[in-house]
C-alpha cells in the first residue's frame, strides 16, 4: 500500500472515530440552566407509556419528523407551544415564524427553559436543545433567523402542543 493511501486510510478512520464519539456524547453543554425548574426523570419504560411512538423517537431518541408534515406548522393563534412530555412552556406565537423549512421556527425561547448541546451526528457540530425539565429533544438552532435574535430554533412539531390563549368575553 502506498505511503500516501495509508495516510489517507487513517485520516479517515480517525475522523469516522471522532464523529461517532463525538455525536454519541450525551452530556448537556448548556450554561443556561434553570435551578428553578424541577426535572423529570422516567424510566425507559415509563416514557414508552407515556408517549406515542413518534413522540417517543423524536423527545427521547432524538429523531426529526419529515419536513412540512405538523400541523403545528401552520399555526397562527394566539397562545404557547409547551413540550409534548412534560407540558413546560418552551415559546410563545409572538416568537414563532414561517421559516419556510418546514418545521415550526422560533426566533427566541422562554429564557431557561431549553437547555443545550452540540450535536456532530451529520459530521459537523449544531447546536441541539432540549427541555430544560424532561430531557426532551425539540430541535436544532440555527444563525439565520429573523431580527432580533438572528436566531432559529427548528422544532419538530411533534415535541410540542400547542396550548391557544384564552380570550375572554367583554362582560355586559
Amino acid at each position: 500500500m502506498k505511503k500516501r493511501n495509508l495516510i489517507y486510510l487513517l485520516v479517515v478512520i480517525l475522523t469516522s472515530a471522532f464523529i461517532y464519539l463525538m455525536g454519541n456524547k450525551k452530556e448537556n453543554v448548556s450554561e443556561k440552566n434553570n435551578p428553578l425548574i424541577k426535572k423529570i426523570e422516567l424510566s425507559d419504560g415509563e416514557w414508552k407509556k407515556k408517549l406515542s411512538d413518534d413522540e417517543y423517537f423524536i423527545l427521547r431518541e432524538e429523531g426529526t419528523e419529515r419536513a412540512f408534515t405538523s400541523p403545528l406548522n401552520t399555526e397562527k393563534r394566539h397562545g404557547k407551544f409547551v413540550c409534548a412530555g412534560c407540558d413546560l412552556e418552551l415559546f410563545t406565537s409572538d416568537k414563532k415564524f414561517d421559516s419556510g423549512t418546514g418545521w415550526p421556527s422560533f426566533w427566541k425561547a422562554i429564557e431557561g427553559h431549553i437547555e443545550e448541546k452540540t450535536d456532530y451526528k451529520i459530521g459537523f457540530p449544531r447546536t441541539e436543545y432540549h427541555c430544560a425539565r424532561c430531557g426532551g429533544h425539540m430541535g436544532h438552532i440555527f444563525k439565520d433567523g429573523p431580527a432580533p435574535t438572528g436566531l432559529r430554533y427548528c422544532n419538530n412539531g411533534i415535541a410540542l402542543k400547542f396550548i391557544p390563549e384564552k380570550i375572554e368575553e367583554p362582560k355586559q
